[in-house]
């Protein structure tokens, strides 16, 4: 069995369908490089480890978590087993267009300084999904991203550098931060910034390892000649819990107190922290609206 060259995570919650397609994909591609493929299953109920497992796929290796470890913690998980050179950590919700993982690793193997390289995203749509490419959350950024100003002015640069709106989607560029979607990068470079930090249950935590691969001296890059398809957020629709809002949220204020509170004053650290908890009543407050309704109807059918 040769080395791989590359291993791809993916880390799987209730995606079956999603899932298959995804390997399906990587099948179609498989003569661009050689990789493993390693699916780290966080306690499905639908039946996704089942069907993994009687796919005939070459270097396919399964790890089944026996709760729900998050996606820092569950893509961690693979840590230990992984043998590439360069390590990818794929979405179950995406299908990789040919020539995207080729083009991925010549671009990282050619390009020293460079430590991420993700790739264009699109929903089913046909739009781009915006946070493939972000600024870091300075107070400022994230005050024109949450009062959407971004969305108002999107090809300002001052207003809208949270999504990079003023760089045209279709131009290569550096950021600041990968999309966990598609995060390409090398073993060597993850082991020396000790991969995802697990205070992370789900979002922030993308964030987090871009802001530690950038104190390491490596670049981030937009590889807008390479691209995936998304079906966003599959994971959180596949059940409407309230942690899911709840996470997100707190992963702001876990990323903010750990990279910028030493860097602002007492007050805009604490209208920061303020906002938010605002956000966290607001978004608490739109998914009970959602949820009780139908919580209604399920009572009466």
């Amino acid at each position: 069995m040769s080395i791989p060259k590359l291993s791809i995570i993916i880390l799987s919650y209730n995606t079956k369908d999603l899932l298959l397609n995804c390997l399906r994909s990587l099948e179609k591609v498989k003569n661009e490089v050689i990789f493993e493929i390693i699916v780290v299953d966080n306690a499905s109920t639908d039946g996704s480890l089942e069907a993994i497992k009687n796919l005939k796929i070459e270097n396919l290796k399964i790890l089944g978590n026996e709760v729900n470890l998050g996606f820092a913690r569950g893509n961690n998980t693979a840590r230990t087993i992984v043998r590439g050179e360069y390590i990818l950590f794929l979405n179950s919700d995406t299908e990789v267009q040919p020539e995207t993982l080729k083009k991925s690793i010549n671009y990282l193997s050619q390009h020293k300084d460079t430590g991420v390289v993700t790739v264009r995203t699109l929903l089913p749509s046909g739009k781009l999904d915006k946070d493939v490419r972000r600024s870091f959350p300075t107070p400022f950024i994230a005050l024109t991203h949450f009062s959407g100003l971004d969305r108002l002015f999107p090809k300002s640069k001052m207003l809208a550098s949270y999504w990079y709106g003023y760089i045209p989607d279709t131009k290569s560029h550096y950021i600041d931060v990968a999309q966990g979607a598609f995060f390409m990068t090398r073993k060597k470079l993850l082991d020396e910034v000790d991969w995802f930090s697990e205070e992370y249950f789900l979002d922030g935590e993308d964030i987090d390892l871009c802001w530690k691969i950038k104190l390491a001296g490596k670049k981030i890059y937009y590889f807008a000649d390479a691209s995936i398809l998304h079906t966003k957020k599959a994971s959180k629709k596949s059940g409407k819990k309230i942690k899911f809002v709840h996470t997100g949220v707190d992963s702001m204020e876990i990323f903010y107190r750990k990279f910028m509170w030493q860097n602002y004053s007492l007050p805009i650290n604490l209208s920061v922290i303020l906002g938010i908890k605002a956000i966290k009543i607001i978004r608490t407050t739109k998914h009970t609206l959602i949820v009780i309704p139908d919580l209604i109807r399920n009572l009466y059918k």
